[in-house]
Formats: C-alpha cells, structure tokens, sequence
C-alpha cells in the first residue's frame, strides 16, 4: 500500500504515475473493482463545503494528485508528494495498455457529439481496444438504463467524465453493481481526447501553468480559478494552527 499524504482532510495516495500504472494493471488481472478520484485542489475544496461529498471521496480505494496546486499544498504542509497524475495521462497511458492486452473499456460522459468523435478517435489510436460501449453525460440522476449498460458491458476500465462532484457519486452509487472494473472520473478528458479542446503545450506543463493556458483559451474558466487562492489560504492557515499546537504543547 501507498503511503497517504493527508490534504485539507482528503488522504492523497503517494505514488508516481509509473506506479500507479503497475497498480491498476494488477488490479485489473486480479479483477478487482477499484474506485480512483484525480483530485485537483477545487475538488477538495468542495470536499470542504460538502459533507456527504466528502464521504464520496473518501470511500474511493485511492486518490491522486491532479493538479499543480495539490502539489503546491502538500509542499506548504511539509508533506510532499512524490508527482503529479494528472486525469488526462493516466487515461491515455490506460488506453495504451488496453490496446496493448486487449481490454475492454466503457466510456461514459461529455456532450453525445463530444463522445462521438473521440470514439472514433480511440479507434483510431487505439485499434486492439475492445469498446465495450459508450454514452454521453446528459442523463438524469442515477439513471438505472445506464448502470445496466456499464454492468452489461463487464469493462475492464471505465472512465467516467461528468465533472466533479457527479462524476464521483455516480461512481460510488454504482460501483458495488459491478463484478470488476477500474472506475475514473476524468473531467473533461474527453473533450481532449475528442480535439474539441485543446491540451497546453508541453512546454506550458513543463513550467506547471496548464492552469494559465485553460484560463486564457476558456476564459470562463475564471470562476472556477477563484477556488485556488481560498484553497492556499486554508493550506496556510492549516499551517498556522499546526505551529499554534505545538507551541502550546512546549509551553506546557
């Protein structure tokens, strides 16, 4: 087991993506169900509003550190994590080792069109992937005719892209349906994956700005932008009341 790198309350697995690769190909040969939030820090700071969210997220078998500013957060805490996994390349490196053995993959979520033309790109790229079935995100609620079409399809992966929170709940609803599979929430991985959007250069990911060329393409995106300095506010003033307990227990 990975050690936990606890964030604001929300325990981070600490493992590189290498790692965590290996893991989920043994998981998958193990068939064992296995639920993976990529968090990023507007997820744990919704953790922070949100209770019943909280739980979702902590019954997940494992949490990894999608985004810079989780890096950024465990680094102020003095407990580090070892990288960042980011959504998107843990599903392409996924998808490659599905194409390399074979596996069958489920992909629910994105607009129809959306989900349409990044089929028909995994078919492209990923010619030996089994496409166990797919469906876009518009439905209602936990929608039974898709949970029956997921444990139909009895996929080896399945990523799941409807954005945070729903994305999580639906997988903790439904993961106990299944007999096995490996269950991601990947946010807008598809869209990626579809060329609608497209990914910051690397150059951009080198220097840990994706964030500003998502910003600067959609600037819409500010809103959301707005939960990272709140995110390294409570960060410091974690700190802060860490500092303020141990000087205490000196004092005493």
């Amino acid at each position: 087991m990975s050690k936990k790198v606890d964030v604001l309350g929300i325990e981070f697995d600490n493992m590189t993506q290498k790692q965590m690769i290996d893991m989920i190909k043994t998981r998958i040969k193990q068939k064992k169900k296995t639920f993976i939030v990529t968090a990023n820090p507007e997820i744990v700071m919704k953790a922070q509003r949100d209770q019943d969210y909280k739980d979702t997220l902590q019954s997940a078998d494992f949490i990894i550190p999608d985004g810079v500013g989780i890096m950024l957060g465990a680094k102020m805490l003095k407990r580090p994590l070892l990288e960042r996994v980011a959504g998107f390349d843990l599903m392409t490196e996924l998808l490659a080792v599905a194409n390399q053995d074979c596996l069958n993959v489920f992909f629910l979520g994105s607009k129809d069109n959306v989900i349409q033309m990044m089929i028909r790109n995994v078919k492209q790229e990923y010619p030996n992937v089994q496409i166990g079935g797919y469906h876009h995100g518009y439905f209602e609620g936990n929608d039974p005719r898709i949970t029956d079409m997921v444990k139909k399809a009895n996929s080896d992966l399945v990523f799941v892209a409807m954005g945070f929170p729903r994305q999580e709940r639906w997988i903790q609803k439904n993961v106990n349906v299944f007999e096995k599979g490996i269950f991601i929430g990947v946010g807008g991985s598809f869209d990626v994956l579809a060329g609608v959007v497209k990914r910051a250069p690397t150059i951009w990911r080198s220097w840990k700005i994706e964030w500003l060329y998502r910003l600067c393409n959609q600037p819409s995106r500010w809103k959301r932008m707005t939960c990272l300095p709140l995110f390294v506010l409570k960060i410091l003033g974690s700190t802060a009341s860490d500092t303020f307990k141990k000087t205490i227990k000196l004092i005493r």
